[in-house]
């Protein structure tokens, strides 16, 4: 269970500071990931209020904030440009049921299958991914509508800004740490651009440069119930289907990952499976109140820790303080300069990365090395999902092959002419043709005993290739005898016949492979 670190009242006072701090770094991501998916900025905005608030009551993992996010974006890009949103909000839907039922059928635990080198490239990876994310806030709109880098005095301005923001954050916690830095900071280069009339882009800015509109603003109402309008038909359910499983696979992905690198930073362990139904009843209710769904935001959530927000009280204060900015204070923070929120991500970014990463090169299996450089590179050139399956894969690949080399054999001849062959090691898919590579049928004698007590069986292509040993003896009219298999081994290859006799006056009933006959 999280514990947290601090009293009640000091721990209360972190949490909502920490919140309205996450909160001022949401709202240009979230405008920025709706109009990737080609939708409105508040339906961006309703999406990041409601994952975050029902995530932070519901969820696994205190401390950590969920929203819109980009890899979700980059799915619904497709389907909103040739369905249109309704089947965007049916397609959320339908994903978060999806990840309830994978909560409910404990699938979380799954996330502990991923390797650390796996771990290792997601992180440098998505460091990577955050800090060029971050280069767009250094282009603006030209007078036909394209984008172009900043430069001349306004870069100068906006670079002194990201550099003072940083230095905030950075040299605040050593005079103290009653308010997080990265608020402080927040507001101080907001003062000082409003004081000194700086040339800063704001994020009404940005607003305007993402949408074309000059008039663009992320004010708004409540979000209110609405039953996605598309046919009710199997023809819709083909259509959503593969969206929602993808969705559904990248969030859980996503967050689950999130969730472990949280857990490691405080050293405390969230709760994958009620986590898996925290994002599904998040994108469930995203479907029916006109919000694009999302899954854990990993930098928000490295904010939220770094400013010392560590209960659930940190995600629900983030949600309201987006809640209140949206029905209320609009105005306020789309004068607040991009430049300090960029500075607050470049902080998460040093943060993220792991610079001890570079010490190891040569210093671990090149595999390892290899798998952890294959994951940041996917993660930077396609998604954070498909990067750690790819990682996953070739990692158990590299097992695989190392430990098919590993099964070998003891072989003698005794004073009756009885040739052994004492295995050891694993048989499985990867090593059935080291296994067969042992014996010699053609010149063994004519009676062979082959021992499995220091072996183990693990898969269907072990069996068979035992059965197969069987049929290469059997050609050559030579008795084999198998001795110690556990009894799954023996039941199918008694069913096999008279193609391999299996001593069962010499083996006993044994539940595991290298149970041995005392």
């Amino acid at each position: 269970m999280f514990q947290l670190t601090c009293p009640g009242k000091t721990c209360i006072r972190n949490d909502v500071l920490s919140g309205l701090t996450v909160a001022l770094a949401l709202v240009p991501e979230a405008v920025a990931f709706a109009f990737v998916a080609g939708v409105e900025p508040l339906v961006g905005l309703y999406a990041a209020f409601m994952m975050g608030m029902i995530t932070a009551v519901i969820g696994g993992r205190p401390g950590m904030i969920s929203g819109a996010t980009g890899a979700m974006a980059v799915v619904m890009v497709a389907l909103v440009a040739e369905h249109g949103i309704e089947y965007l909000f049916a397609s959320v839907l339908l994903a978060g049921l999806i990840q309830i039922t994978a909560g409910i059928l404990r699938l979380g635990k799954f996330i502990r299958m991923v390797p650390y080198p796996v771990m290792l490239g997601f992180v440098n990876g998505l460091a990577i991914v955050i800090f060029l994310a971050q280069l767009k806030q250094f282009q603006v709109a030209d007078d036909s509508g394209m984008m172009v880098w900043v430069s001349g005095a306004p870069l100068w301005t906006m670079l002194g800004l990201v550099v003072l923001t940083m230095a905030i954050i950075h040299f605040l916690p050593k005079l103290t740490t009653a308010i997080p830095a990265s608020l402080v900071a927040i507001v101080s280069v907001t003062l000082l651009v409003i004081v000194f009339g700086l040339d800063a882009r704001s994020v009404q800015d940005v607003l305007r440069d993402l949408s074309g509109d000059p008039a663009a603003t992320i004010a708004g109402g409540l979000p209110s119930f609405h039953l996605p309008m598309v046919p009710f038909s199997l023809e819709t359910l083909q259509i959503i289907l593969p969206y929602s499983f993808i969705l559904a696979g990248v969030g859980l992905i996503e967050s689950l990952l999130t969730m472990s690198l949280i857990d490691e930073l405080t050293e405390t362990r969230g709760r994958g499976n009620k986590e898996c139904i925290g994002q599904g009843v998040g994108n469930t209710v995203n479907g029916l109140f006109g919000g694009m769904g999302g899954c854990a935001m990993i930098g928000q959530s490295l904010i939220n820790i770094n400013s010392g927000g560590r209960g659930r009280l940190s995600g629900i204060s983030a949600a309201l303080f987006l809640l209140g900015f949206i029905l209320f204070a609009s105005g306020l923070i789309e004068m607040i300069p991009i430049a300090a929120l960029v500075g607050v991500m470049f902080i998460v970014v040093l943060g993220t990365f792991e610079w001890a990463s570079f010490r190891l090169l040569g210093r671990i299996p090149v595999a390892d090395t290899f798998v952890g450089i294959l994951v940041a590179v996917i993660t930077v050139l396609t998604d954070l999902a498909i990067a750690v399956i790819v990682g996953v894969i070739v990692s158990a690949l590299v097992f695989a092959w190392k430990h098919a080399k590993h099964i070998h054999a003891d072989t003698h001849i005794d004073k009756y002419g009885i040739k052994y062959y004492q295995l050891s090691g694993p048989l499985f898919f990867g090593s059935v043709q080291t296994f067969a590579d042992l014996f010699d049928p053609k010149n063994d004698p004519h009676e062979v005993i082959v021992d499995f007590a220091d072996a183990r069986v693990y898969d269907h292509s072990g069996l068979e290739a035992i059965d197969s040993l069987a049929e290469r003896y059997l050609r050559t009219q030579k008795t084999l005898h198998i001795r110690h298999l556990n009894q799954e081994c023996q039941n199918l290859l008694v069913k096999a016949g008279d193609l391999v006799e299996v001593n069962m006056m010499e083996d006993p009933v044994y539940r595991v492979a290298d149970d041995r006959v005392a």
